[in-house]
């Protein structure tokens, strides 16, 4: 025979049931009821079979509260075989009723009742009882050091959430000012130094553009200039052949006429021989000549005078011609060197205004070239800042985004701390109400 008490925690206060069982021979069956109630109250049920024969025992003992099924309980005691049942039932006595056999019974049969079952039953302590009460003490610590290892989680995670605090006001202590300014203010600050800056570079910028601009105009200037003055040299250089294919015409015309002035004295050298010749034969003739010769007294020609005059007329006229040849061309030379002064001294001048306007021009070129390098300085510099304003503007979005990504986080963690925080609560609530059903359970099992 063995018996065993399983228990059942009750929840809101509601009370529960016990059922024992007692069973003979090599089996052991438990029975178990959901109790059916109207007000406050149980019941409890006992039953006794063998398994070596064909009976049951069967104890049942009933409460009910007033106004429930009437004002009495019921109860009763059982008995059955293969061929027929015997019950006991009434408020507060027994009735006593046979079962018949599946065949019809022929008359009325008399009644027989075993003394054995009338008898008390004989219920011992089981051997496994105290096993199971130490299995079941052995339970209770386990649960007890794992509701340990819950509060000291817990105790834990409450630490993390202080450090976790603590680390928040110092991370916000240390972000925001004392003013009470917040991340996106202390941004919008740095975004607008970063446009004053970009405004100043850009005021910077759109002046050395004027400059720039001024300078190249200038440059246009000096330009036109340089092709002014080369188109002048042009115009003085061509000038200049002109003059002196005019100096080499008019120094061929020169030799020429010395030639020719060279011919006319040979020729009038030539016909003074020649005149000289036939004067002396015409005074030859005249002398070995004589000749009578009848004149008229009342001219009287004298030849000799007359020849005399006409030599003189013809040196006179030689001379004229040369003197007149000579003047004209010791003016006509005189000119020439004048013109070919004044053309030297023009190519002269030229040459040291294009000499100076070359050293202008690369002065000019110097300064241009000095202009353009300032210029693409201040073109790279521009670039520099602008790229260095981009770079400090993408980092400080970055740090902005990283900043409200760790915020995020943190509050995420935080979230998800709460969370397991608040499970760990109410696991500890089930731990604390399991436990004080667990106590009052093995209360009133020690009671009991």
């Amino acid at each position: 025979m063995s018996r065993q008490a399983p228990t059942v925690r009750s929840v809101l206060g509601r009370r529960g049931f016990s059922s024992a069982s007692e069973i003979c021979g090599r089996s052991y069956a438990a029975s178990a009821c959901q109790p059916v109630r109207c007000g406050a109250g149980a019941y409890s049920s006992r039953s006794v079979c063998n398994l070596g024969g064909n009976r049951r025992i069967s104890y049942v003992n009933g409460v009910c509260a007033p106004g429930c099924f009437g004002e009495f309980g019921f109860g009763g005691v059982g008995y059955s075989n293969v061929g027929g049942r015997v019950g006991l039932c009434g408020p507060r006595g027994y009735s006593i009723v046979r079962g018949y056999p599946e065949r019809k019974a022929e008359g009325i049969q008399g009644i027989c009742i075993d003394e054995r079952l009338l008898k008390p039953l004989c219920v011992g302590v089981d051997p496994l009882e105290h096993e199971i009460r130490c299995q079941e003490k052995e339970q209770i610590k386990t649960l007890n050091t794992q509701f340990a290892c819950f509060i000291d989680k817990v105790r834990f995670l409450e630490q993390q959430n202080k450090v976790l605090e603590t680390k928040w006001g110092l991370l916000q202590q240390y972000v925001l000012p004392k003013k009470g300014k917040n991340l996106e203010l202390y941004f919008e600050n740095y975004i607008c130094d970063l446009r004053k800056r970009l405004d100043c570079l850009l005021c910077e910028k759109q002046k050395l553009g004027s400059e720039e601009c001024a300078t190249s105009q200038l440059v246009e200037e000096f330009k036109c200039k340089y092709e002014e003055e080369i188109n002048r040299r042009t115009t003085v250089e061509n000038e200049f052949v002109a003059l002196k294919k005019d100096a080499d015409c008019i120094f061929l015309n020169k030799e020429e006429l010395e030639v020719k002035v060279d011919l006319l004295r040979r020729q009038l050298e030539l016909l003074k021989c020649v005149f000289e010749e036939e004067r002396a034969q015409v005074d030859r003739q005249l002398c070995d000549t004589s000749v009578i010769v009848k004149m008229d007294n009342n001219r009287d020609l004298d030849m000799e005078s007359i020849i005399k005059n006409v030599e003189c007329w013809y040196q006179e006229i030689a001379q004229k011609s040369k003197e007149e040849v000579d003047a004209f061309y010791q003016t006509r030379f005189q000119e020439l060197q004048d013109k070919r002064g004044k053309y030297c001294d023009d190519l002269q001048s030229n040459k040291c205004e294009i000499s100076e306007l070359t050293r202008m021009i690369q002065k000019l070129q110097c300064e241009l070239e000095n202009v353009k390098k300032q210029v693409s300085c201040l073109q790279t510099s521009i670039c520099d800042v602008e790229q260095r304003g981009d770079c400090a503007l993408k980092d400080a979005r970055e740090k902005h985004v990283e900043l409200q990504n760790a915020l995020q986080k943190a509050k995420d963690e935080l979230a998800c701390m709460l969370r397991d925080y608040q499970e760990l609560l109410n696991v500890k609530l089930a731990l604390d109400i399991e436990i004080a059903t667990y106590k009052t359970l093995l209360e009133g099992e020690e009671s009991r």
